[in-house]
């Protein structure tokens, strides 16, 4: 501790979407550009869920924000057009197996927080690498109980019943299903900062804390020659769609209440143009891009205030 406070601690907070990420991707390119340096070098504690799960899980191992997009604009249209739930997990466990192989939790080279949802009991599964950010149970702690990182980000990103359900086996042998983490915290905002205050026992001054969303967009919408089929489908999209999007609300209504003292910054926009409906299942690349410039914008408003909590 300085003789101005605490040294701080700075969180960052990835939201689920599924091929909105790239916005993301977009606000996370320009920190790292501001920054100088990787993330996993800037936050001590990086936290996602579902496709967040994806960034804050690469951004921990070390690799760029760059790095990331080159491989969500070469898989993500890959995995989001297949038509089954069984077609879309086999390319999603495909994705993994080739970009994570066989790592395992202990790799990270900063904290982290991979939320999944435990389908059977309907409570949140945390993956973490860190003993230090244990609530209970330390003494049989294993990194990501004892599960890959790949297996770990497959489950996070499980939207049943549009992904199948992912069972994993921890290191103490118990078989566990699990579906999305944005089940029961598409924001993890709120999970992070606990980590921090609660385990990690940071006091409430050093925490800094940047919590990055995937956008808000109108809802595609059926057209004339559209299918019954197709129609049921994106009403379903739609439902699922709006679920998350209550969750990721409530949780940061939530975090306000509970954590204002504690610095945020909270980016995550709304777009009501039509030309920007799209929802988690998008595949259209330059639509993609185009959230993904989107991100960049959100960035530049509020530049001054993330250049002020991450000095």
């Amino acid at each position: 501790m300085s003789i101005d406070g605490p040294a701080p601690f700075r969180i960052l907070s990835l939201d689920g979407g599924g091929a909105k990420g790239f916005y993301s991707l977009g606000v996370l390119r320009e920190i790292e550009g501001h920054a100088g340096k990787r993330l996993c070098e800037v936050f001590d504690l990086i936290f996602g869920t579902s496709t967040g799960a994806i960034i804050a899980s690469l951004l921990a191992l070390g690799h760029s924000v760059d790095e990331i997009h080159a491989l969500y604009a070469e898989h993500v249209v890959r995995v989001m057009k297949r038509k089954s739930s069984r077609e879309k997990t086999a390319a999603l466990s495909d994705l993994a197996r080739e970009v994570y192989r066989d790592t395992q939790f202990d790799a990270v080279k900063t904290g982290i927080g991979i939320v999944a949802t435990k389908w059977e009991i309907e409570r949140p599964m945390i993956f973490k690498a860190s003993v230090a950010q244990a609530h209970g149970r330390k003494g049989t702690f294993v990194p990501g109980f004892g599960v890959p990182v790949g297996d770990a980000v497959v489950a996070s990103c499980s939207a049943y019943p549009f992904f199948e359900r992912k069972l994993v086996t921890t290191a103490q042998g118990d078989r566990i299903e699990l579906v999305d983490g944005g089940y029961c915290a598409n924001n993890p905002t709120l999970y992070a900062i606990a980590d921090a205050l609660s385990a990690m026992e940071q006091p409430a001054a050093a925490l800094r804390v940047v919590s990055v969303g995937v956008g808000v967009y109108p809802q595609p919408r059926p057209t004339l020659f559209s299918t019954m089929w197709f129609a049921r489908y994106l009403k379903s999209v739609q439902l699922l769609q709006k679920t998350l999007e209550i969750n990721t609300q409530s949780m940061d209504q939530l975090r306000h209440i509970l954590y204002k003292h504690v610095p945020t910054v909270r980016i995550s926009d709304t777009f009501e143009r039509p030309e920007m409906a799209t929802d988690l299942f998008e595949h259209d690349l330059d639509k993609l891009n185009l959230l993904r410039q989107r991100g960049v914008e959100s960035f530049a408003k509020r530049e001054l205030e993330l250049a002020a909590l991450l000095a």
